[in-house]
């Protein structure tokens, strides 16, 4: 194994420290005044709350999971004996990331709100170095568990031959993927739920019918409002997008051994290439931290360009060094292409995603002019932007996904496998640098509470049309960080779906087909090869099977996204009738000499949430044990194939959709067409609050279901082989 290895826990090691120092950076910043410090208390406490039911209603669904698939290793042995004990470590992790990245978050908001009494500039820093911390945290422990594992199962897993052991070891990492992909979904969903219903509340009583400014002190949901920015937007999202990052180096590292098999001497680096471009990353994306800046001029445009700097910085210096790494490991310039096509794709669909929901472009500002003509113009140009959005992301993966084939191929039909293990690569490199673009994505929510807390404490109005600004472009970058989440997603998932026929040689041999018939001729299913196996399974668009687990695949997309929307409906339904009876029945609360009872309205956000967050879970982990059971190895493709081609088209809808709802109104809040309160101002909140669980609910977390569904389907292929069989 190459000594290279060893960067992968130093780089995780570093981003620790790094995100160590900021977090101590920003506790050294003013939290405010005492006004500023009890309302920031407020939402730790309630978010703090929230995430302590969370994690007993996951604790609980965990063992039950354990439990199952111990049965399945040690019972009926049709899966690793690992599955039972790493998969806790990776759920654990993902948990883990999200806490300390909301941990920070409710510490950030008051002292961003007090850092913008100075400066633009200023605000930025402390709530960008904030979002750091999750980035770097999030990649830091992703790598450190990989390098863990991977250093166990080297030392534990046994073969006949070297190659055999390396595949093994890799296919038996894959599986691990479910603990993170398990508690992703329902930190996603719960927090969602959560922070939708209370700001669909929020906004539809408080602004449309009270005619009070967002974050008003006198409107009862607005510390749960800010609660949820926080366990949705921040603790969800590191949940979330650690899942993605470690999905992506555990599928490409997985390919890696396939395509070279038979080249013992890349093998181990064609493994290790994920990582180790993983850890390239944290090193390029700690310099882009340090290169974000403002400067004198307080605009929107500057804080988008002085973000951009950084990421393309980062972005470069991977290019650059990529190149190098690669050649170092002899895995030639053609691989280093598929990756560099990974990174661009990635570019390519942040800047789509950025058109389409950024109050600077021609489709948000339409939305709010719509908003003259009232809510309904809006919601109708709001899902036609969704809807057309969608063009430049599926052709920019399309694209990518091709030329990261060809190029790792170098466009040899032979060479199937190096081709795969190209897009594997690619969504390596569309996330490498995931240190500093997840801090762009959580710096947003630490924005926008910064703004509420500015709002309920009074600060001078130029605080808050800072924090406004700094939430506004937030609003951009997180819908280029959902894109850039959804992307990686997609070719993910195609490498994982390639991990999976992987996963079936290996539980054929389980089972004791030592030798099965490929196109009427006796194979040893150890040389059996991933085309061939597909030929053995019957996998092709004229097997009945096939096509009725598209048609089931592409089902749950919607189902799923239904359950959600629902869900967000009846909780931001109780929390409506909650905020109108508080001001029917408390007097004095909107003369402000009441105190409105912000704490039943987080109850309620709480109680809905872990309610309504273990269907969606459950149905994304069942279906594949349920089809593989009923229609085979056959119907579990053709499951995994719709569920990716509609969830990755209904994933880009729903976030930019979303995104370009919540721009539009705060376009018309920053003066256009009226500005606050006015009857445009009044018909776009509710088209924003039709977009809230659409952006923040809904969309991001379909790009967990693309990979839980496929890594659930791994875990449960040797039961599916003993049901086809």
């Amino acid at each position: 194994m190459n000594g290279l290895f060893w960067l992968a826990p130093i780089a995780g090691i570093t981003a620790l420290w790094f995100a160590a120092r900021f977090y101590k950076e920003m506790l050294r910043e003013s939290e405010g005044d005492e006004t500023m410090r009890s309302i920031a208390g407020y939402v730790r406490e309630g978010a703090m709350a929230y995430l302590k039911q969370q994690y007993k209603v996951v604790f609980r669904l965990f063992v039950g999971l354990a439990i199952f698939l111990a049965i399945l290793a040690y019972g009926f042995k049709l899966q690793n004996e690992w599955v039972p004990f790493a998969f806790l470590t990776s759920g654990f992790f993902s948990g883990l990331a999200g806490f300390f990245g909301m941990k920070t978050a409710t510490s950030a908001s008051a002292r961003t709100a007090e850092a913008a009494r100075h400066s633009l500039n200023k605000g930025l820093t402390v709530a960008f170095r904030s979002g750091a911390v999750m980035g770097l945290t999030v990649v830091g422990l992703a790598l450190l568990d990989y390098s863990f594992w991977f250093l166990v199962l080297k030392n534990c897993v046994y073969a006949a031959s070297e190659a055999e052991r390396v595949l093994l070891l890799t296919t038996t990492m894959v599986t691990f993927g479910i603990g993170a992909s398990v508690n992703a979904l329902l930190a996603r969903v719960g927090g969602g739920i959560f922070t939708k219903a209370a700001d669909v509340g929020a906004d539809l009583v408080g602004k449309v019918e009270a005619n009070i400014p967002e974050d008003d002190p006198r409107n009862p949901a607005t510390i749960a409002d800010n609660v949820g920015d926080n366990v949705g937007d921040v603790a969800g999202m590191g949940a979330d997008l650690y899942e993605s990052y470690y999905g992506s180096i555990i599928a490409a590292a997985s390919l890696g051994a396939i395509a070279f098999f038979r080249q013992p001497d890349l093998q181990w680096n064609a493994v290790l290439a994920p990582a180790l471009i993983g850890a390239l990353g944290i090193f390029l994306s700690l310099i882009g931290i340090f290169n974000v800046k403002v400067g004198s001029v307080e605009t929107g445009k500057a804080i988008l360009k002085a973000l951009d700097h950084g990421i393309h910085v980062a972005a470069i210096g991977l290019v650059v060094l990529s190149y190098f790494l690669l050649q170092w490991l002899g895995l030639g310039a053609h691989i280093w292409g598929a990756l560099v096509a990974g990174l661009v794709t990635g570019i390519v669909i942040g800047k789509g995603c950025e058109y389409y929901t950024s109050a600077e472009y021609k489709p948000t500002r339409l939305i709010s002019e719509k908003a003259e003509s009232g809510a309904g113009p809006v919601i109708i140009g709001g899902l036609g932007a969704g809807m057309s959005s969608t063009m430049i992301p599926v052709f920019a993966v399309v694209i990518g996904m091709s030329l990261a084939f060809g190029f790792a191929s170098q466009f040899q039909v032979s060479a199937f496998n190096e081709g795969l293990y190209g897009i594997g690569l690619a969504a390596v490199g569309m996330l490498s640098t995931l240190g500093i673009t997840l801090a762009t994505d959580a710096y947003g929510p630490i924005a926008d509470n910064a703004g509420g807390n500015a709002e309920m404490s009074g600060l001078p109005k130029e605080v808050r049309q800072r924090t406004d600004a700094l939430d506004a472009i937030g609003n951009t970058t997180a819908a280029t960080g959902k894109g850039f989440a959804i992307g990686s997603a997609a070719l993910t998932a195609l490498a994982l779906i390639a991990s999976y026929v992987q996963e079936l040689k290996c539980g054929l041999t389980r089972i004791g087909k030592d030798v099965i018939t490929v196109n009427g001729e006796l194979v040893k299913t150890s040389d059996v090869s991933l085309v061939q196996l597909m030929h053995f399974f019957e996998v092709h668009l004229l097997n009945p099977k096939v096509l009725m687990g598209m048609f089931i695949g592409s089902m749950l997309a919607f189902v799923f996204c239904g359950i959600t929307m629902n869900a967000v409906g009846r909780a931001a339904s109780k929390m409506v009738d909650e905020v109108r009876r508080q001001f029917r029945e408390i007097k004095g609360i909107l003369t402000g000499e009441a105190k409105p009872d912000y704490s039943r309205c987080v109850r309620i956000s709480t109680e809905s949430a872990q309610r309504e967050m273990i269907l969606p879970a459950l149905m994304c982990i069942i279906f594949p044990f349920v089809v593989g059971a009923c229609l085979g190895v056959a119907g579990v493709i053709g499951m995994l194939a719709g569920t990716l081609a509609s969830g990755f088209v209904l994933a880009i809808f729903m976030a930019n959709a979303g995104g370009a709802w919540d721009n539009a109104k705060k376009y018309i809040e920053e003066g256009h067409f009226g500005g606050k309160g006015s009857e445009a101002h009044k018909a776009a909140v509710i088209g924003d609050t039709v977009g809230d669980p659409f952006k923040d609910t809904s969309g991001p977390a379909l790009n967990i279901l693309l990979k839980l569904m496929t890594i659930a389907s791994i875990v449960g292929a040797g039961l599916t082989l003993a049901c086809q069989f």
